[in-house]
Order: C-alpha cells, then sequence, then structure tokens
C-alpha cells in the first residue's frame, strides 16, 4: 500500500480512537446505541458489564464513576486540563476503578503523553486484564506507537469475550494495524470479519474497497464504496474514495457525479484539492 493511500486510510480509521471515548461515555451510562456516522466506526464500543444500579453501587465507585463522566464530557469538548483533573480526583476517590485508568490513557495518548498512556492502560490491564474496552484501546495505541505487530494480541484479547457486544471494532483495528506491518492477508481477514460481524461499520467498508481498489479488485471495491455512500451521508474522504473507484473502473459519468458533489460540498477539503491537481494516487 503506497505512504499516501495508507495515510488516507488512517485518516477515517483513526476516528476509531477518538471513538473510544464515545465508547466510554455510552458504558458510563449503560447506554447500547452504537454510533453509525460515515467515516467513523459503526461499532462504538460498549461496557459488557451493566452499570449497577444505585442501590448497589458503592458509594465511592458512585462517586469516581460520576467524575470519569464529567473527565468524558470536558474530553469530548476539547477541555483536556478539566478533563485530567477529574480523572485525578476519580482515582483518588477509587484507585481500583478501571474506567478512570482506561479514560486517562485515552487522554494522556490525545495530549501526547506516551508514558502516561502506557502506564495508564496497563494499570487498567493490571486491575482486570479481560477488559474488552481497555485492551481495544491498549492495542489502538501500540499500534499508533510504533508497535503494531505487538497490538493484534490486545484487539484479539478484546473480541475473546463472547458477552462483548460490538467485537467489530477491534477486529477492524487488528486489520487496519496488520496492513501497518505488511501482513496483507491477516489485514483483509480481520476486516472481512468485522463487515461479518456488522455489515454497518463504517470504517470496515472504508477500508476493505480501499484494499480491493489497490489490488484492482474492482468489482468488490465498489461493492464496499457503494454501501458507503448509500449507508452512510458522505463525507470529503467517501466520496473520494468512491470517485477513485469509478475512475478505475472507467465509469466517467460516475465519476464526474462524484467529483461535482465532492467540490460542491467539501470545496476546502484535501481531497478537493487533490481532485483539482488531478492526484489520484495511482
Amino acid at each position: 500500500m503506497s505512504g499516501a493511500r495508507f495515510r488516507e486510510v488512517s485518516r477515517v480509521s483513526a476516528a476509531a480512537v477518538r471513538l473510544t471515548l464515545l465508547s466510554l461515555i455510552l458504558a458510563l451510562s449503560a447506554c447500547a446505541t452504537p454510533w453509525d456516522g460515515a467515516g467513523g466506526s459503526t461499532s462504538a464500543i460498549a461496557n459488557t458489564s451493566p452499570i449497577p444500579d444505585s442501590a448497589e453501587e458503592p458509594e465511592v465507585r458512585r462517586r469516581a464513576r460520576i467524575r470519569v463522566e464529567l473527565a468524558a464530557s470536558y474530553y469530548q469538548r476539547g477541555n483536556y486540563t478539566v478533563a485530567l483533573q477529574e480523572l485525578q480526583q476519580a482515582i483518588k476517590i477509587d484507585s481500583d476503578y478501571v474506567a478512570a485508568y482506561g479514560m486517562l490513557g485515552l487522554v494522556s495518548m490525545d495530549l501526547g503523553n506516551r508514558e502516561q498512556a502506557d502506564a495508564s492502560f496497563r494499570k487498567a490491564l493490571q486491575l482486570d486484564p479481560n477488559d474488552s474496552d481497555v485492551n481495544n484501546n491498549y492495542g489502538w495505541f501500540l499500534c499508533q506507537t510504533g508497535k503494531p505487530r505487538e497490538s493484534i494480541e490486545y484487539f484479539i484479547r478484546a473480541v475473546r469475550n463472547p458477552l462483548y457486544r460490538t467485537p467489530a471494532m477491534p477486529y477492524h483495528n487488528a486489520g487496519i494495524c496488520s496492513f501497518k506491518f505488511g501482513d496483507e492477508k491477516s489485514g483483509e481477514d480481520y476486516l472481512l470479519r468485522s463487515f461479518q460481524t456488522d455489515p454497518r461499520n463504517a470504517v470496515a467498508l472504508y477500508n476493505l474497497s480501499e484494499f480491493y481498489l489497490k489490488k484492482r479488485n474492482l468489482e468488490r471495491a465498489q461493492i464496499f464504496s457503494d454501501r458507503l455512500i448509500q449507508g452512510f451521508e458522505p463525507n470529503a474522504q467517501t466520496l473520494w474514495l468512491a470517485l477513485r473507484v469509478e475512475r478505475a473502473a472507467g465509469n466517467r459519468d460516475a465519476e464526474a457525479s462524484l467529483g461535482t458533489q465532492l467540490k460542491r460540498r467539501f470545496p476546502t477539503s484535501v481531497e478537493a484539492a487533490r481532485l483539482a491537481r488531478g492526484d489520484y494516487g495511482d
């Protein structure tokens, strides 16, 4: 896979990292509705353990949970300073709360504090080695910090839990990270497994279409690209992918229509600039 094309895939798949925040919010609020926006994961991670009723939840854990919920909210709005303060308070209240360390790992990862992120994820896994959310998130951290081969183990751990409601995310993460260390066969297999698990997983659809376009298996590239365009509100990345698939297939009318949409709807995007230059990454 060319450097330019892999960077393009990564721009879409990187949403998986950002969506781990949403997964934590979903888990903390006991919401099971997955996010399904184009260009991101259609299978946000959810906690396999239900949040206990207030009557069952120890007071210390309840107080820590509220702090983590607040931290997630601040993080979602980009207020990292307050998010960190809330997480520090949560850990001070309950030093054995897995969700607090998992969230701290995410915040630290976004801030580029690799040592703190690694220590936080490891602490969370020390407290609960089978936590699927943390295993997935730590795997993605390893993948993004130069250890994609090591990351696969954690994605596999994430999906081992038979009660895990949304295993499509660790499967597609495993696919993306397998590509990073050159294992295209495993990458394809993991992405297909993700798609089979959740046919509306936008990240799997995008990466499968991109992979088959690279391999010039245009029939399969079109199948996944069409699912992506028809199933989700298009964005610049998905329109650009569909345009390149149609161009490779020689469908000039479809290519022109997609190009018009891209220029009209996302005129300042990187993809629109590439279209203007005729830079298709062939």
